[in-house]
């Protein structure tokens, strides 16, 4: 699996963090990030839906993230 590496504020770090370990909803950063990535890239996938603008593939592009801003 890649690794990739993000600059993140501290705000939202410290936010991640509530819900990451034995008390949180996930094991580890990893785990928590790639959840989000996965929620996030099907809701614009939604989003595309509802606006015909999916190319028969499962990805999403940022373009598309950065068009819609009512959601």
């Amino acid at each position: 699996m890649p690794k990739i590496s993000v600059e993140i504020p501290a705000e939202l770090l410290a936010d991640l963090d509530e819900h990451v370990g034995d008390d949180g909803k996930f094991v580890n950063r990893s785990d928590a990030v790639r959840a989000s990535i996965r929620k996030n890239l099907d809701l614009l996938d939604k989003i595309d839906a509802r606006h015909d603008r999916l190319d028969g593939g499962s990805s999403s592009t940022a373009a598309g993230a950065a068009e819609e801003t009512d959601e």
